[in-house]
């Protein structure tokens, strides 16, 4: 019987952090991988600066290799649940602020190179 289902929602913890996707950790049989494409669907010019090892992150199931115990996961489409790998919760207020903290420095770079190239 398999474990696991295309489809299927699950929690899955940011394990190494490549150019092209993060490796993440499903459980004891099976490891995953999020393709930079499977993020959030637009550009990524620096996949560091949305994972960090240890991130718990919530996916959906869209590939499965039973013999590898692999999965295909995305990020587009899934709500995520803003966990937090400490046991200490925080805020709304401090999530709020930390999801802004992480847009904010790609915003500013984005808006630099667009007046940059405007000159």
């Amino acid at each position: 019987m398999k474990k696991y289902n295309i489809g299927d929602i699950i929690d899955v913890k940011i394990k190494a952090i490549e150019q092209y996707g993060a490796f993440v950790y499903v459980d004891d049989s099976y490891s995953g991988l999020i393709h930079i494409s499977q993020i959030n669907g637009k550009y990524i010019k620096n996949i560091d600066r949305i994972f960090k090892i240890n991130d718990v992150k919530t996916v959906k199931v869209i590939g499965i290799n039973e013999d590898k115990k692999q999965l295909k996961l995305t990020m587009i489409g899934v709500k995520q649940h803003n966990k937090v790998n400490s046991n200490k919760d925080l805020s709304e207020t401090k999530l709020g602020f930390e999801l802004f903290e992480e847009i904010l420095p790609n915003w500013i770079e984005e808006k630099m190179e667009e007046i940059n190239n405007k000159n």
